[in-house]
């Protein structure tokens, strides 16, 4: 259970810090910031395995790494998000 609530904190803060980077802080509250970190993570750590390297904070590892994968995966989410958004708008 505790470690189900540290994954939503830093998810939190994963998805605040992705937003603040590429601008959307303004257009997303919260529980988008959780979904953002959480969903990032998952991106990255897969994108990451594709080169063969690297872990999320989605397999319980709450290290520097992991935070960093996880980071770099909310920044990818949004820079598709907003590519998205730019080409229906």
């Amino acid at each position: 259970m505790i470690n189900f609530i540290v994954w939503i904190i830093l998810g939190a803060i994963i998805g605040w810090l992705a937003s603040l980077v590429m601008g959307t802080n303004r257009q997303q509250g919260l529980l988008l910031d959780i979904v953002v970190g959480i969903v990032g993570a998952f991106l990255g750590g897969l994108v990451f395995s594709l080169f063969g390297f690297g872990t999320s904070i989605n397999e319980g590892n709450f290290s520097i790494p992991s935070l960093i994968v996880s980071f770099i995966g909310a920044v990818i989410l949004l820079a598709i998000v907003k590519a998205v958004r730019r080409r229906t708008a």
